[in-house]
């Protein structure tokens, strides 16, 4: 199998979407394919960036042309200059970036809010926000007021002790 068949797979394999650190890290699990570069991750990019049947959706997701239409129906759109300024885009831009952030601050051994009214927002892979976050409630660190307007923040870190390392708010 050659690479660019073993990336068409994993995308396959992940629903026909997936951003380029699924595929660096799923497209490996082919066995029939052979990655005899000393930069594969730069190939995947490549691959991605130049193979006939794979489009990008947002910087780092990737989609599969013949799912398109699935895809989309799913809530996740090209932005173009149509759409821009559809609710739907700025649906999709808000909650999937939110989610990135929420993944990043996983990665990063911190405790993740997102608030109440965003939990049920879709992330690109169908999870909930609410499902990536890792805490449902801030824990006690302030007065009852600060409290009450850092649970209306989009992506919230916090600490080991429970205190916030980085709060996130989107511009939408």
């Amino acid at each position: 199998m050659k690479q660019y068949e073993a990336v068409i797979q994993t995308l396959e394999n992940l629903g026909g979407v997936a951003t380029l650190g699924q595929l660096n890290t799923e497209v490996f699990k082919i066995k029939d394919c052979e990655w005899k570069t000393k930069t594969p991750f730069a190939s995947i990019r490549r691959i991605v960036q130049q193979t006939a049947g794979i489009y990008k959706i947002r910087p780092g997701l990737y989609g599969l042309e013949k799912m398109k239409s699935a895809i989309e129906s799913r809530g996740i759109v090209v932005e173009s200059a149509k759409n821009r300024d559809s609710e739907e885009v700025k649906l999709f831009n808000h909650s999937y970036y939110q989610g990135l952030l929420l993944m990043v601050g996983n990665l990063h051994h911190l405790e993740t809010f997102v608030p109440k009214q965003d939990k049920n927002k879709k992330f690109y892979d169908g999870r909930a926000l609410g499902e990536i976050s890792s805490i449902d409630d801030l824990p006690p660190f302030s007065y009852r007021h600060i409290l009450k307007r850092c649970s209306t923040i989009d992506s919230v870190w916090l600490n080991e002790r429970g205190m916030p390392h980085s709060f996130f708010r989107s511009g939408t």
